[in-house]
């Protein structure tokens, strides 16, 4: 019986695998960027994260206690998942002494659902509970089996469209040698709401949708409220993450601890964040470095025209309207 199940299951991933790479083929596929795109299921996705999303419907096991953390692309991620894991191991790690946070990068300590870590698709099942996920997915995109599920906590964190997406161009033009884009190509494109995860605005839509309707499964943040208040939106998250920080805590200053060791200043001049890469393939190379650029809020005045923003800003005006998010 263990031999029939073994093999059954083999055949069903080979067969899975193969259906995923023909629906692939016949994917809509645009350039501009620097790989081509596809459109699944309405949003732009890199094709191998395309696949794997594919794969990821029949094979990802949500965990009860599954802690999410979702974002666009280059709207606070990495931050994110520092906090989240501090805040999460605050038992576990002194926060002042030999923190893994010190030597390992954040994409490191929290692996994203769909970028697997070196490319081991199972490494985020050997896991310990609570496991602490982070994807770039759109709700509408997550596994069924995960969207189905009540019990696990998503927090999303968005950022205001025009700083998110010069910084998106500068990530772009980092990673990919020889094939810089140009300010207004990449600004044309993203306009149109063609850039990886996008459109931008319905990747925020659907997770603002699911926060008011379900506060208790979805946190929904704003990059720009953590950066003028962080202390305040830690205790938040704490409290959301079911770990709130006890009186004495926050007495001992532990949330403001938290936001210090998390802080850009910090992370971006520890070795581990400075040195080494992420991704190398072909001319595709990913710095560990490249996630620390300035995390500053209003930074597209130094690349964006007035004109270029008041456009931004109209069309996202128009996306959200009657929703009651504001970017």
């Amino acid at each position: 019986m263990e031999g029939r199940s073994a093999t059954n299951s083999s055949s069903e991933a080979i067969l899975s695998e193969s259906h995923g790479a023909d629906l692939l083929s016949k994917l809509p596929s645009r350039e501009g960027w620097s790989e081509p795109l596809v459109l699944y299921n309405n949003y732009w996705i890199r094709p191998r994260i395309a696949a794997t999303i594919m794969r990821l419907q029949s094979s990802f096991r949500p965990r009860h206690d599954d802690i999410i953390l979702a974002s666009n692309p280059k709207c606070g991620t990495t931050w994110m998942k520092a906090l989240a894991f501090v805040i999460t191991n605050r038992s576990r790690y002194d926060i002042e002494n030999n923190h893994p946070l010190l030597s390992c990068h954040p994409h490191e300590v929290v692996p994203f659902i769909e970028i697997p870590l070196n490319g081991d698709m199972n490494y985020v099942e050997t896991l310990p509970s609570p496991r602490l996920l982070a994807t770039h997915m759109p709700l509408s995109l997550f596994p069924k089996s995960l969207a189905a599920s009540s019990c696990c906590r998503i927090v999303y964190v968005c950022r205001h469209p025009k700083d998110a997406f010069v910084s998106r161009w500068h990530f772009e033009n980092k990673i990919c040698r020889g094939n810089n884009i140009d300010l207004e190509n990449a600004f044309s494109m993203f306009s149109e709401g063609f850039s990886a995860y996008g459109p931008f605005w319905e990747h925020c839509l659907e997770y603002w949708r699911e926060s008011t309707t379900s506060p208790d499964k979805v946190l929904f943040l704003k990059y720009e409220d953590l950066m003028s208040e962080p202390v305040k939106y830690v205790k938040r998250l704490a409290a959301f993450l079911g770990v709130p920080f006890s009186t004495k805590e926050e007495e001992d200053g532990i949330p403001e601890e938290v936001v210090r060791l998390c802080s850009f200043d910090k992370l971006s001049t520890l070795h581990t964040n400075q040195t080494g890469d992420m991704v190398r393939r072909a001319n595709l190379i990913i710095e560990n470095s490249a996630f620390f650029r300035k995390g500053k809020v209003g930074d597209w005045v130094n690349h964006m025209s007035e004109e270029m923003g008041r456009k931004l800003d109209c069309i996202v005006e128009e996306k959200l309207k009657g929703s009651g998010l504001v970017l």
